[in-house]
């Protein structure tokens, strides 16, 4: 009766928690039972139109950059994405005298397209399960580490398989199901990618940090690259003036048929990393580094802004680092707040408590997976976990010192040989400012110290602070920016002399980097037998409910997701499912009290004209970073928006997806060709996309 009891409860809790529409698919194995849901939900076309055909819709869509996803839109290689995307290529491009941030881009000719350093997109080839290569006996015996090693050789021996039959192919082998299962992809890299039209800032990012991750939505999140390829071969070529756009052999179809509410949506994208198999424990560890992050990062932000309101040229360097930092600054902020509305982690642990009574029910797993062990590990881990965040957050990637400090002691490749042996520093002056960044420094070792109570974290440079700069962090920084050689350009660094750790800021990079390494033992010590009890709980689950479909948590591998076209409610609080271009216009009327609706005067024009034009929608589909540029597909395939976003009230979906409040929220279609035609001018690339 016991059992019985437990199978009933899990009945009325899917009946609950899994509606049709939660799902990051893969598509090669997708489940039956999900595609004959996606029949029944509206979509018109045979399995084999996913994935499989010679027109397979999969063939169109991207990875972008390895961050984003994308699709192509026609013969000529064209690739729509998000504008927020192509962020740092479009930042990357302008200049005072030529600001495509502030103005928009428009090539009028493929000579006038602009490449792109390190920008790339990927097609999947193919994938397929190698679980049981991998799972033996020996590997379930290794360390966390030693499994690392392993798995790296294991993929680069299957490479080397793969690029022997084709050398433009690139191989993946990745973890799903926490663990439990092993797929192989294979791809194909284009790395010329340039360029093609990009709106204004001001209609890009409109709403800017006010809507970020809000409803409703009137951004135009959209931009435009080509794919070049090997003027011989048609094939992947790096950049070279000689290269031709790439004709696919199969592209995207946009629609201006729009929609309805209820109309079926489909994603396809490379969504970047969820957590939902996570146990409680580790969801409260979450909430406690998302607490962290934001405090560091609106500290961070703060002073960048200051800057960036100051001068034009610092705007332009910045405006990417900020808009990236902001964004997650905003979602954990987001997070918790909804993990606290919700109740998710007492949710969990009901969850939790209904698994161990499966265990006693039917002695599976009994010896493998302990709760109250892995309770232990993560309240042992806790506090190294928040210290570690703290760090991160402070000193990785926040100011260019510390990065070329770190950069020395870890990652440096020094050339020659003997004592001439040295390391070159890169000039990177134009992405980043000397007063803006020395600030930013001095203002997060302040606030470093202010938080992280232990004194075995601070690193051995707070003493130098506390003796020499009167506990002054500032003028610590102002020193290390004013005399470490690490910021003069030309410098060589030789790490066999002796003179190597006599510069300032060299030594502080030692500094931080045996304290990076302290923390990073102590995080790892626990960190093997709880990623043993997650998988082993992710198995667990996966048994318990082996009647139910179930997804692999988001890694940046293709996925599918459906549903519908939807609004959503907050008590008596309709959303409503789009938006039309008169909202908007209300908005852009506010620009002189609210900075993030401010708009050229001809834009203003524009969405006046425009009638009821729809501009952004909401849908069902399931999403997370990496999402974005994702294309959306009605029941035929055909595109009809591009995702962009997700809803504030649902900030918590990477680790539980809620069906009655989570929504996408994307770009409609008809908005970015009316942009690119009113606009833009852009005939000859509608005329290209119509083909």
């Amino acid at each position: 009766m016991k059992l019985k009891r437990i199978i009933l409860s899990l009945a009325c809790m899917a009946a609950l928690g899994a509606r049709a529409d939660e799902g990051m698919w893969t598509l090669y194995n997708l489940p039956n039972a999900v595609y004959e849901q996606m029949r029944l939900d509206g979509y018109e076309l045979p399995y084999e139109q996913l994935y499989s055909a010679d027109d397979a819709i999969m063939k169109a869509v991207v990875n972008f950059s390895g961050y984003c996803s994308g699709v192509v839109v026609s013969p000529d290689g064209l690739v729509f994405t998000n504008h927020h995307c192509g962020f740092e290529a479009i930042r990357s491009h302008s200049t005072v005298e030529h600001d495509y941030m502030l103005n928009g881009f428009y090539a009028k000719s493929y000579e006038e397209e602009l490449p792109n350093k390190d920008m790339f997109v990927s097609f999947m080839v193919e994938q397929k399960d190698v679980t049981e290569q991998i799972l033996t006996p020996a590997f379930e015996a290794m360390s966390l580490l030693d499994r690392t090693i392993y798995l790296d050789s294991i993929e680069n021996a299957m490479s080397k398989q793969v690029k022997a039959q084709d050398s433009t192919l690139r191989f993946e082998l990745k973890p799903f199901y926490e663990g439990n299962r092993y797929f192989a992809t294979t791809y194909r890299d284009f790395r010329d990618l340039r360029l093609v039209f990009t709106i204004p800032k001001s209609m890009g990012k409109f709403g800017g940090e006010t809507d970020n991750w809000m409803w409703p939505r009137q951004t135009c999140d959209f931009s435009v690259f080509r794919i070049y390829a090997d003027p011989k071969t048609g094939g992947p070529a790096d950049y070279s003036k000689d290269n031709v756009p790439y004709h696919p052999k199969y592209w995207a179809r946009v629609s201006d048929a729009g929609y309805q509410e209820g109309s079926f949506s489909m994603t396809m994208g490379y969504p970047g990393s969820t957590s939902r198999y996570l146990s409680s424990y580790g969801i409260n560890e979450r909430y406690e580094q998302n607490v962290i992050r934001a405090q560091v990062r609106g500290v961070k932000q703060e002073v960048m802004k200051r800057h960036m309101d100051a001068s034009e040229a610092v705007r332009i360097k910045y405006d990417s680092k900020y808009a990236q930092s902001s964004n997650y600054w905003k979602n954990s902020i987001g997070m918790n707040k909804c993990i606290d509305s919700i109740g998710l982690i007492a949710q969990k642990q009901q969850f939790e408590q209904l698994l161990r009574q499966w265990q006693d029910s039917t002695g599976l797993y009994k010896d493998q997976l302990d709760f109250q062990l892995l309770e232990h590990f993560y309240a042992k881990r806790l506090e190294i976990a928040k210290a570690l965040i703290y760090f991160s957050e402070t000193f990785r990637r926040t100011d260019e010192l510390s990065t070329r400090a770190m950069f020395v002691h870890n990652g440096a490749q020094p050339v020659g040989h003997g004592k001439r042996q040295h390391i070159n520093i890169k000039d990177n002056s134009e992405t980043w400012d000397y007063d803006t960044d020395r600030e930013i420094l001095g203002t997060l070792l302040r606030n470093y110290r202010e938080k992280v109570s232990d004194q075995k974290y601070l690193p051995d440079f707070y003493a130098t602070i506390d003796q020499q700069y009167g506990g002054d962090c500032q003028r610590y920084a102002d020193d290390l920016y004013a005399k470490s050689k690490l910021m003069k350009k030309g410098k060589r660094f030789y790490p066999l002399k002796k003179s190597f750790l006599k510069d300032l800021g060299v030594q502080y990079g030692l500094d931080l980097t045996t304290v990076m390494g302290d923390l990073r033992k102590e995080y790892m010590q626990m960190s093997d037998s709880i990623a043993d009890l997650e998988r082993v709980l992710c198995a667990a689950k996966l048994r318990m409910e082996e009647n139910l479909p179930h997804y692999s948590d988001a890694n940046f591998t293709m996925r599918l997701s459906y549903g519908q076209v939807k609004e959503y409610r907050l008590g008596n609080w309709r959303s409503g499912f789009r938006t039309t271009a008169p909202s908007m216009v209300a908005k852009m009327k506010k620009g002189d009290s609210i900075e993030d609706y401010k708009v050229q005067p001809e834009m203003l024009t524009l969405m006046q004209e425009a009638g009821d034009m729809p501009l952004c929608f909401l849908t069902t589909n399931d999403i997370t970073g990496g999402n974005s540029g994702s294309p959306m597909f009605d029941g035929r395939n055909r595109l009809i928006g591009l995702a962009f976003d997700g809803n504030w009230d649902s900030l918590s979906s990477d680790i539980f997806y809620d069906t009655e409040l989570a929504r996408c929220i994307g770009v409609d279609i008809r908005y970015v060709l009316f942009m690119m035609d009113r606009w833009g001018h852009a005939d000859r690339l509608l005329q290209e996309i119509r083909k």
